[in-house]
């Protein structure tokens, strides 16, 4: 590449800071929250994660793009994120599975990209002050301007952004491999011949796919909703047991879910809820949740089960939390905490069959240390009550 084909870029934050580098993606200028991500690879799952809609994502690793791009290894329709940064952006990419180059890929859905950045200088300063508004351009060089579009950004908080995401007809979900599975419906066909699948209905408030996939290899029938589905819909559809789906933004908006979520408990339905999916769950069983300084995102947090004394390492990506002091009256009890920061990774109720995670089970990107979170799902829907243990 020449000088004469080097397009700069400018991300700026809300404290006054300003990175030029090199545009990599498409023109244009976005207004976003700016975090970071900690993982080496899965910048594909990352870019089309509907928990990222609205933020301008940081990776850690220095090159990203050597794989290029697969289609077959989207998480929803679409890329999700509003801008991308890297240190280096690969020039040449390897695998025989890649149709596109990243950067390719970044211009046809129109996301901005910028790399040549100092991503560990920007980690360092969204570590000690938190997650920053922010500005990614290609279009505006001053750098005055450019901050000042990053205070006057709406930011998270507040903000409904599962509507943005969500799908808007209920739909069945069927790509999956069951023969992947070797839990408790592969004894129940061992048993009877045959196993009939419970089915289950699925919150999208920002499903990603692999979630999907991971229910039925679990067993499950699935049924995809629109998050603000009614709770006399659901109950018309004589559900086995009910999905809360991970999801962006600031969960205290999505009041509509919530509602619905409580009813939903008080029929003692088998609910199983991830990332935002637990956020909903512990707000409709009188929890509160906050905003996160930076944020957990990255193929590498260290979660304890506090049922089975075990340490896993697990995929995550939010900037909200559930304050574990607001849950002491909801007759639930906590069986996963975070070793970095000690904060609330999960619950069990004590009497209702529903728990929930703060992490990413399906593990796409990311290690399989929680992926039996699946199977517990299934053994507590067959047997509609609250399981002793999560292992």
């Amino acid at each position: 590449m020449t000088d004469n084909n080097v397009k700069i870029a400018k991300l700026a934050l809300e404290d006054g800071t300003v990175f030029t580098g090199v545009s990599v993606g498409a023109d244009g200028t976005s207004e976003a929250e700016v975090c970071f991500n900690t993982s080496m690879t899965g910048y594909q799952e990352i870019l089309t994660d509907p928990s990222y809609r609205d933020q301008i994502v940081t990776m850690t690793y220095t090159q990203i793009g050597n794989y290029g791009v697969c289609p077959e290894d989207v998480e929803s329709d679409g890329v999700q994120v509003s801008g991308f940064v890297m240190r280096e952006m690969a020039p040449l990419h390897n695998n025989f599975r890649a149709t596109m180059s990243l950067g390719d890929y970044l211009k046809e859905n129109g996301i901005v990209g910028i790399a040549e950045v100092d991503t560990r200088a920007l980690t360092r300063r969204l570590r000690i002050k938190g997650s920053m508004k922010g500005v990614l351009s290609t279009l505006i060089t001053d750098d005055a301007k450019l901050v000042q579009m990053a205070k006057d950004s709406a930011g998270l908080v507040g903000r409904d952004l599962v509507q943005d995401v969500s799908t808007t007809q209920t739909k069945q979900w069927d790509k999956g491999d069951e023969s992947k599975f070797a839990g408790p419906v592969r004894m129940d066909k061992a048993k009877s011949g045959h196993a009939k699948r419970p089915s289950i209905v699925a919150f999208d408030c920002g499903l990603k796919q692999n979630i999907s996939r991971n229910l039925i290899e679990a067993g499950f029938d699935v049924t995809i909703v629109p998050a603000d589905t009614s709770f006399e819909n659901i109950m018309a559809m004589k559900p086995d047991g009910i999905f809360i789906s991970n999801g962006p933004g600031d969960p205290e908006p999505i009041q509509y879910t919530i509602d619905t979520v409580k009813k939903l408990i008080d029929e003692k339905i088998p609910m199983f809820g991830i990332c935002l999916g637990l956020q909903l769950i512990g707000q409709a069983l009188g929890g509160k949740t906050y905003k996160l300084k930076f944020g957990h995102r990255g193929g590498n947090q260290p979660v304890k089960n506090l049922d089975t004394d075990r340490v896993e390492i697990t995929s995550q990506n939010h900037g909200f939390a559930v304050d574990a002091d607001s849950m002491k009256d909801a007759d639930v009890r906590m069986t996963h905490i975070n070793l970095n920061d000690n904060t609330l990774e999960g619950f069990a109720h004590n009497s209702l069959p529903v728990f929930a995670v703060q992490y990413h089970p399906e593990a796409s990107p990311g290690p399989h240390d929680a992926n039996y979170l699946f199977n517990a799902f299934y053994k507590m829907v067959k047997a509609g009550k609250p399981l002793e243990k999560l292992c």
